[in-house]
């Protein structure tokens, strides 16, 4: 395997000139997105007539993308919920062979509560399909403590003779060549599976497949049977992650309005992702084929693992990898805590978190330049959806919310007493307000997903749900723009993100 596709930081590379490279490569994302706004800023009080048709086009650009992305959001959540109703088990038990596939599944855990761990485990008992041809491997860490390991020891006894075979582990600290973190833990329990169950049972790699879930992951029912199907009809199918669509449903009539729409918000995104297939990229819990993890070890140092594990793929194969949308999802927790500060702390470092997918922007174009079969158009085709997606993340709504107004504030007498500058509010807020089709449509959609209401929720929880979509505005800027920033200049400055789990409450602990 090429030395490049485990660089995480420039200071791996021990060519000077490369690592020189990494290091500005590092600095861009965040230059690109601190750039725009101080230019923004700048040409408002000495062009406010250019950044004025600049923010009309913009927000024409964004009014048209909006279209464009409700309207694959509608066809996705039709294809869902198309899916759920279909007998997935029905179907791939017609294909020949379908008994040779086992399903690896790992869940990785730092310090949640052993209601989480066994309410994911309930459910995987609840899913229409043999569970002798599933493997679980719980894998705690020992910086955990010794909680840790008498949770492990309670549950392995519960659940031990419950499916084909339940392995469990304990990750130890401080390995060489690791960060802390998910993706050390899942390559230390995928290395684990492998010498305890796969080479002594010898289970052909090719018909094992590896689900990576997030410790709170709830499978809905015909999801192995679905992912089976797949994996039996894709063409390749062993050049290819599998991804299902994320909905944060667990908790999600105990959470705070804000909550709920960041929750909601990054479930709509993986829906109109799964409509891109060409741009799509793993994401949270997602399976793969264990025989790509026999090629690729997976990721052990660096926070965003499960992009890294795609695009460590997709280098390795020369850009003959890709991500096949299931249109079938799996449940999770939105982000709740004991109060509501400490949920606004930790949602904040969640998106912070998953905005620190930024470091695939340097470890992209580095490996571009190293990987010389990859054709100059699809290089060009990736850069620029992967740079607009994580500039557009940072910079977007500070945009279209301020930009509006700062050249009537900066411009000057001369450009405020002018035709233009008196139309310029009027016809910017015209088009938001066309985009808040958009919110609408997400709004009713978000009521579409919403599971059963508890038996001791008000009819204000359910009032909340639709005035919740108020708050859009201040969330894509508090919980968006500003973390996003923040990672980015993180890079910028090489003060580098350490993983940090989000932290997992059940109901009785609230």
């Amino acid at each position: 395997m090429e030395e490049y596709l485990n660089i995480s930081r420039a200071k791996d590379l021990k060519n000077p000139k490369e690592r020189f490279l990494y290091r500005c490569l590092e600095i861009f994302p965040g230059l690109l997105s601190w750039g725009a706004s101080i230019l923004a800023f700048f040409l408002s009080a000495f062009a406010p007539v250019a950044v004025a048709i600049f923010i009309i086009l913009f927000d024409l650009y964004w009014l048209l993308k909006i279209i464009y992305l409700s309207f694959h959001q509608i066809v996705c959540f039709s294809e869902m919920k198309k899916n759920i109703k279909v007998n997935w088990f029905k179907k791939v038990s017609q294909l020949p062979d379908w008994q040779k596939i086992y399903h690896l599944i790992i869940l990785p855990f730092y310090k949640e509560e052993k209601e989480i761990i066994e309410r994911s485990l309930e459910a995987l008992l609840q899913v229409e399909y043999p569970k002798e041809k599933l493997i679980v491997v719980l894998t705690g860490e020992e910086r955990g403590g010794k909680t840790n390991q008498k949770i492990i020891k309670e549950i392995e006894k519960k659940y031990s003779n419950k499916f084909f075979n339940f392995l469990t582990t304990i990750h130890p600290k401080n390995l060489e060549g690791e960060i802390t973190g998910k993706g050390s833990n899942v390559a230390w329990a995928i290395k684990e599976a492998k010498r305890k169950i796969i080479l002594p049972l010898k289970i052909p790699p090719e018909n094992i497949i590896v689900s990576n879930f997030d410790i709170d992951t709830k499978p809905f029912p015909q999801y192995f049977a679905c992912l089976t199907f797949y994996y039996l009809t894709t063409k390749k199918p062993q050049r290819a992650s599998y991804q299902p669509i994320p909905i944060y449903n667990n908790n999600i009539w105990l959470v705070p309005a804000f909550s709920r729409i960041i929750a909601t918000s990054g479930t709509f995104w993986q829906m109109m992702q799964q409509e891109r297939p060409e741009i799509l990229v793993t994401f949270s819990s997602h399976s793969l084929p264990f025989l790509v993890l026999e090629k690729i070890d997976y990721p052990k140092n660096v926070v965003s693992d499960d992009s890294r594990i795609f695009w460590k793929s997709y280098f390795f194969y020369n850009g003959d990898y890709r991500v096949i949308p299931l249109h079938y999802p799996v449940s999770m927790d939105a982000v709740l805590s004991e109060n509501l500060k400490k949920t606004i702390i930790n949602q904040y470092k969640q998106q912070r978190r998953w905005a620190w997918g930024c470091k695939d922007i340097p470890f992209l174009i580095f490996s571009f330049l190293k990987n010389k079969k990859i054709s100059l158009s699809e290089k060009i085709h990736q850069l620029i959806v992967i740079i607009d997606g994580f500039w557009s993340w940072a910079t977007s709504s500070l945009l279209i919310f301020f930009l509006g107004w700062l050249p009537l504030v900066l411009g000057g007498e001369k450009f405020n007493i002018s035709l233009f500058a008196y139309n310029l509010p009027r016809l910017t807020s015209n088009l938001m307000t066309i985009a808040m089709a958009g919110m609408i449509i997400s709004g009713v959609l978000s009521f579409l997903i919403l599971p059963p209401k508890p038996k001791n929720s008000n009819s204000f929880n359910s009032l909340s749900m639709v005035l919740q979509w108020l708050l859009l505005p201040v969330t894509l800027i508090f919980f968006g723009a500003f973390p996003a920033l923040d990672a980015q200049t993180r890079l910028m400055l090489g003060k580098h993100l350490e993983f940090w789990p989000t932290e997992k409450k059940t109901i009785e602990k609230l």
